[in-house]
């Protein structure tokens, strides 16, 4: 018999990680079941309020003119040799001019920094990307083609197709966990950070863990482990959903922040209601919990992180843990009166916020 407070014998911590996986993966099915209920039980809601509505929906065939916007930059598109697929990305600022790479969230695409385009271009080739599976990018069929480990090295490979060996990175939501890991795993070609509305990927698994708060916060993220069904809810009563995640009241933009024009929600509906334009999206989620329990890693150049006090899926509290994780100089700023949504949200202070940080001293100590 092992001593108390010794290490336990191989046969033992095997049997201890076997039985925490089993809890973990048993909490995500069940979880998973419980989102599903309660999506199933509003779905009969809709239907038994407006049975003629909840199965319409309208795929958009034109693009509305704010998406061709010569404002915002220029369509282009690049193939990564690897993998072999094609991203789209906007890309606006003279070539030449250092790279700053711009990571969109979910559900949203490159059209989310529009505000960023037209702010940095005037010091800044500045590419706003459609990730993997979204938009006019590629969109591989199976999930296992987009785990972090893809996601990440689409990055690498963007960076070096287009001719950049570094560049300031910025991501929000989704985008921000993808930009946390590149800067993690490729530090080099990361020269600062901007995260917005995203904590250190192992602040936010711990967090998540422990606090039920934001376990419920963060229930589409079980609910996306169905096949077809959170595709299909996205587009009942014509994607009712997608419209209301940024203009209702509990998780839009504000009253006081840059609200969304039907022009602005017209193109989001243009993106996602093409057929299967959501699996890829949702197909991120699915990879998620193959890829946990997350490594401690550490940040090691300067970073600024942006966050609006009134996301209703990220509690604010995991913010200031970030800041054990970056060995560098890093900056919190917490806008009160701001949405998840933040670039969108409140776009002339976030731009601000950047450019101060941006014109800061690289080499200032950690605060």
């Amino acid at each position: 018999m092992a001593r108390p407070g010794s290490a336990c014998p191989p046969p033992a911590r095997r049997v201890m990680v076997a039985a925490r996986a089993l809890l973990f993966w048993a909490l995500v099915y069940s979880y998973c079941g419980v989102c599903a209920c309660i999506a199933g039980l509003r779905l009969l809601w809709s239907i038994g309020r407006r049975p003629g509505e909840t199965f319409r929906w309208v795929v958009r065939e034109n693009p509305p003119a704010c998406l061709n916007d010569p404002s915002l930059g220029t369509h282009c598109y690049v193939r990564i040799k690897d993998s072999g697929l094609r991203f789209h990305y906007v890309a606006a600022g003279e070539r030449g001019k250092p790279l700053m790479l711009l990571l969109h969230g979910f559900p949203e695409f490159w059209y989310s920094w529009r505000h960023q385009l037209r702010e940095f271009k005037s010091e800044y080739r500045v590419v706003a990307l459609d990730l993997r599976g979204y938009g006019e990018t590629d969109a591989p069929s199976h999930k296992e083609n987009y785990k972090l480990d893809c996601l990440i090295t689409d990055i690498k490979d963007i960076l070096e197709s287009l001719g950049y060996n570094k560049c300031v990175l910025i991501g929000h939501d989704w985008g921000g966990m993808i930009a946390w890991l590149v800067a993690i795993c490729y530090p080099e070609m990361v020269t600062k950070l901007i995260v917005v509305n995203f904590p250190h990927p192992s602040v936010f698994t711990e967090y998540i863990l422990r606090h039920p708060s934001q376990l419920i916060k963060s229930g589409y993220y079980f609910f996306f482990q169905m096949p077809w069904f959170p595709e299909f809810m996205f587009t009942v009563n014509d994607f009712k959903v997608l419209k209301s995640l940024f203009t209702s009241q509990a998780t839009g933009i504000g009253r006081k922040g840059c609200r969304l024009t039907a022009e602005d929600i017209e193109a989001y509906l243009y993106v996602f209601s093409q057929p299967g334009a959501l699996t890829g999206p949702i197909n991120h989620y699915r990879s998620i919990f193959s890829c946990l329990p997350l490594q401690h890693h550490e940040v090691i150049m300067p970073t600024l992180l942006l966050w609006g006090e009134r996301d209703a899926f990220m509690e604010v509290e995991m913010a200031e843990i970030t800041r054990i994780y970056v060995k560098n100089h890093f900056r919190l700023t917490i806008l009160s009166e701001a949405s998840h949504w933040l670039q969108q949200d409140q776009p002339d202070i976030v731009n601000k916020l950047i450019w101060t940080f941006l014109k800061e001293e690289t080499t200032r100590k950690r605060e």
